[in-house]
């Protein structure tokens, strides 16, 4: 299934870039206000069809789609959930910090995570334990967090949003040691960048969905971080009639006492 699913993101990825470089799309705004694209539907269109003819029994979830009854979803053991291009306001900003997200799930736990940046020609994958890779040009590499020398002192590098603002990340914070801004773009990179060691967290406030986690979910998790809402909880997948996350931390090594460096919140539970 991992290699399948590897595939069909770097099939969309292809589709999404081509239409990128010729600005062959166009731009509407979402019920929710949020933009969205025509070259998010033809992507979102093309991963769904691939999903099921390769796994018909499995049913999809796609952001761009119209979602299922929740009395429906609670029964599904599996599924696939999709973001045909996690960083829309990257894509038409033309950042270049866009991405492909594809995960699978099992029992309500993401266990195949599939994370194509087409700008950057690099896949990130992971199968719950089975590790985290990186892969570009046809060379493959396993992936890790940045090990801390000092875990209570050492300097800490937090990717930040391009076209958010920053002050109400770093009014969260709650340290005197050195912080390092990464700027950079969709959520889902910005987890890529922490599994890789590129940057140590990143605080997400604001709606985001499930399938702009699931598949960093495993790719953090086998790298050796981890996705937590504000309590420093796990964050759920298909537990509620919402497919909406609380706000959520992607942090880096376990060994950093990550809550005296955050102040804590009462999750926006959904």
């Amino acid at each position: 299934m991992l290699e399948k699913l590897k595939e069909i993101a770097f099939e969309a990825g292809g589709v999404i870039l081509s239409m990128y470089e010729r600005r062959d799309y166009k731009t509407a705004e979402k019920k929710d206000d949020s933009p969205v694209t025509t070259a998010d539907l033809v992507a979102s269109e093309l991963i769904e069809d691939r999903l099921k003819q390769s796994f018909p029994d499995i049913p999809v979830i796609s952001e761009e789609s119209e979602h299922q009854d929740y009395n429906e979803r609670r029964q599904w053991r599996a599924y696939f959930i999709i973001d045909p291009i996690d960083g829309t306001q990257e894509f038409i900003s033309r950042s270049g910090d866009f991405a492909v997200n594809i995960a699978y799930v099992e029992n309500n736990e993401p266990v195949i995570g599939v994370i194509f940046w087409p700008v950057g020609e690099t896949l990130y994958y992971a199968r719950k334990g089975a590790g985290a890779f990186k892969q570009k040009e046809n060379e493959k590499q396993s992936i890790s967090v940045r090990k801390f020398s000092d875990p209570q002192a050492d300097p800490i590098i937090i990717a930040i949003s391009r076209q958010q603002a920053r002050e109400p990340v770093f009014n969260r914070l709650q340290t005197k040691r050195d912080i390092q801004p990464l700027p950079t773009g969709s959520c889902s990179l910005k987890a890529c960048f922490i599994a890789e060691g590129k940057a140590d967290c990143f605080l997400r406030l604001g709606p985001t969905g499930e399938w702009d986690t699931a598949a960093s979910q495993v790719i953090v998790g086998e790298a050796g971080g981890r996705i937590v809402n504000e309590n420093f909880e796990p964050i759920t997948y298909n537990r509620t009639v919402s497919l909406l996350n609380p706000n959520f931390l992607v942090l880096g090594d376990q060994n950093v006492p990550w809550e005296e460096v955050f102040i804590a919140r009462q999750a926006r539970f959904r």
